[in-house]
């Protein structure tokens, strides 16, 4: 596993999928000898469109049931969409770092998990037009607590959720210290 060193603190994971061979990325410009400049070009594996589509049908429902659950009035703070990014945000945060640095890499889980579920549950189309909704009606400040709270609470939680994929004890057949 390759990884990027950060001044003064600890490494952070790198993708295995941009790591090696695939580090340029789609459209990029390479030089080849003989040939000159030629576009790199990754190609999208069926199997792994599949393994995304399976966990987008199984994170857009999850997000429907946040929404049903977490009743929101109009005009007022949007809990429903706050709460299901910023869990999606843990929650990618803790997978990705449970993924990247503990378990060998796998073609498919990670894009299951963190493009195809997370990426349909959690939302910045809704968020970003919630935000737009509240300052049309007269709720700025709303708004900007709103999209301040959503990025600030975000990255905080990303954070804590690859904190916390660190710190969890390593068991089972496969995880790396």
């Amino acid at each position: 596993m390759s990884r990027r060193e950060r001044p003064g603190g600890k490494a952070l994971p790198v993708d295995p999928d941009l790591d090696g061979a695939f580090r340029a990325e789609p459209g990029a410009i390479r030089h080849h000898a003989g040939r000159g400049a030629v576009r790199a070009r990754r190609r999208a594996e069926p199997a792994v469109l599949g393994a995304i589509a399976l966990g987008g049908a199984l994170g857009a429902p999850a997000r429907y049931g946040v929404a049903q659950l977490v009743h929101v009035a109009p005009g007022s703070f949007p809990w429903a969409t706050f709460w299901t990014n910023i869990s999606g945000s843990f929650g990618l945060g803790l997978i990705l770092a449970l993924l990247l640095e503990r378990y060998p890499a796998s073609r498919y889980l990670r894009p299951f998990v963190a493009t195809g579920f997370l990426g349909a549950y959690t939302t910045y189309s809704t968020f970003a037009v919630e935000t737009v909704l509240l300052i049309k009606d007269g709720h700025r400040l709303l708004a900007a607590a709103y999209a301040a709270a959503s990025l600030v609470g975000g990255f905080a939680v990303a954070w804590a959720g690859i904190w916390a994929g660190r710190a969890l004890p390593v068991t089972g057949r496969g995880g790396r210290p």
